[in-house]
């Protein structure tokens, strides 16, 4: 029978490598120039490769999404905290994937056309808020698990790299609204297409790599906070009773 964590790991894992799908343009030739470009102008409908793009972004929503409810609750007051890691990852993948149903008509930094529609206010909002919220899940889910992961081992080399993925995230996060302004007013974009790249990465491989090992409920303790012993094949602490009352 497959455990809760065991189950978020195997769903979870392939979500976030479905959500780094847009990596294919390094071999396709989309046509949109990746400094400029945002990720969604990849699967916009007018777009080549848009259908293959929209699959995986709805696969990754939905895998995710359902990672994040097959996850393991805790009752206690560290689990009420770590329940926000789950929590995020519900939002980030259920928004995923409501993103790729409404997709964008057209690629904007490529089409003037579109981008004039763009700036007119033609263009459906649902794309935007979809968006905003996949974001917002996952910047969420990612720096909950993180916490939980410098709890449980804060010096491992996962767990440092974990923090240095979330830092990436939400630096990106930051730059992105910045050269969004910049190319708005005329300007040469500040490169928004790497820094959306660089925060849609970042969480992504968080995701895929580090995510579904702490996915996981709190080591079960005694009364009182003291850690039960324990032995080979669960042996361990009767042996060392009995030695105990023997002197």
């Amino acid at each position: 029978m497959t455990t809760p964590p065991t189950a978020a790991a195997v769903l979870i894992a392939p979500g976030g490598l479905a959500h780094c799908a847009w990596v294919l343009e390094a071999v396709l030739p989309t046509g949109l120039t990746p400094t400029r470009a945002c990720v969604s102008e990849l699967a916009a409908g007018d777009q080549p490769y848009g259908a293959l793009l929209r699959g995986t972004d709805l696969a990754a929503g939905v895998l995710v999404r359902a990672g994040g409810l097959s996850a393991p609750r805790s009752a206690s007051g560290r689990g009420r905290r770590m329940r926000a890691g789950p929590a995020g990852l519900v939002l980030f993948g259920a928004a995923s994937a409501l993103d790729a149903c409404p997709p964008l008509d057209c690629a904007p930094t490529a089409d003037a056309v579109c981008a004039a529609r763009e700036h007119a206010g033609l263009v459906p909002a649902a794309h935007g808020l979809t968006r905003a919220l996949a974001l917002c899940g996952a910047l969420v889910a990612t720096a909950a698990l993180t916490r939980a992961a410098r709890g449980t081992a804060p010096g491992a080399p996962a767990t440092r790299a974990c923090t240095v993925l979330v830092a990436l995230a939400l630096a990106a996060t930051v730059w992105t609204p910045a050269a969004v302004g910049a190319l708005e007013t005329g300007h040469d974009g500040w490169g928004h297409g790497v820094a959306q790249r660089l925060q849609v990465g970042a969480v992504a491989v968080r995701l895929t790599a580090h995510a579904p090992a702490h996915v996981r409920p709190p080591a079960r303790t005694r009364p009182g906070g003291r850690t039960p012993l324990a032995g080979p094949r669960g042996t361990g602490g009767a042996r060392h009773a009995s030695q105990g009352a023997l002197r």
